[in-house]
């Protein structure tokens, strides 16, 4: 009877290996032949070793990866740049509400002539306070325009003061807008320097007048010019006008007018924005906040 593969004992078919050099087919072993011993065979590595060499592997990047983050913690802090502007925002925010009002309105501010003056020689014109205003809202302390302009921008709180020039011939108020951050201060600056003329001026700060005072007269009606300016998170917006009680009336043609205003107007804004917006230093560590 045929056999099957299989059948019997489970085993291959005979001329299914390669035979050794010399070995006898079956039925061929003669008296006397001895059969080559077996070839040795590489003893594979036992799965526990497999695992501990595995174990070894994580062990030693654990202990790399603890080690990195130690040096790191050693190491001083560093800041992303939106982090740095995070913080240079931060350190911004805080002045006006750590100043008093007379430390951003100074008493007596100094600015230099306006061009059609200044013979060459040194000369430095000087601006007295009159009075300080309280905190108002965006809009209550800025014409309709300009409030668009600062509400769009995040504007928070408006402070205002007035001054008056050497000659008490001009009035000027300040007024400065508190944004959020130095990018939105530009951007506010930007906007309104295009913004449409109202009643002959640029969109601005509103007046503010003290009884009793050069600034008795001054109101929104009798603002000859404006103008804004920024540093840090801060817009400071000027309005000059007469100390008498004459009404608005163009002074672009005036070059001499014109000269002394402009003059007087941004060296009262740049005296308030450099007390209350001084430089901030690149933010590291140590000595910042978040070290």
């Amino acid at each position: 009877m045929a056999t099957e593969y299989g059948a019997h004992g489970d085993q291959p078919w005979r001329d299914a290996q390669p035979q050794y050099q010399g070995e006898p087919r079956q039925g061929d072993e003669s008296p006397g032949y001895e059969a080559p011993p077996p070839k040795s065979r590489s003893r594979r590595p036992s799965a526990s070793t497999a695992i501990a060499g595995i174990a070894l592997v994580l062990g030693l990047i654990g202990l790399i990866v603890s080690l990195f983050g130690v040096a790191t913690q050693l190491l001083p802090r560093r800041f992303t740049a939106g982090q740095q502007r995070e913080i240079v925002n931060w350190e911004f925010g805080r002045k006006w509400r750590v100043l008093s009002a007379g430390a951003i309105f100074p008493t007596s501010v100094s600015y230099p002539p306006p061009a059609v003056l200044d013979g060459g020689s040194p000369l430095t014109l000087t601006a007295g306070r009159i009075g300080i205003a309280g905190q108002d809202a965006c809009r209550a302390a800025t014409d309709p325009a300009a409030a668009t302009v600062l509400d769009r921008n995040g504007c928070s709180a408006v402070l205002r003061a007035t001054y008056t020039d050497g000659t008490k011939s001009y009035v000027v108020t300040v007024g400065v807008a508190v944004l959020p951050s130095t990018a939105q201060a530009a951007t506010t600056v930007r906007e309104l320097g295009h913004a449409a003329l109202t009643g002959g001026i640029a969109p601005g700060v509103r007046a503010v007048a003290f009884k009793g005072t050069p600034a008795a007269w001054f109101t929104d009606q009798r603002r000859q010019l404006s103008g804004s300016i920024w540093a840090g998170t801060y817009v400071a917006l000027y309005a000059v006008g007469y100390a008498d009680s004459r009404p608005w009336e163009p002074v672009s043609g005036d070059t001499y007018a014109d000269g002394e205003m402009t003059s007087v107007g941004l060296g009262v804004a740049r005296a308030v924005l450099a007390a209350v917006a001084p430089p901030v230093p690149t933010p590291h560590c140590p000595g910042t906040p978040g070290c």
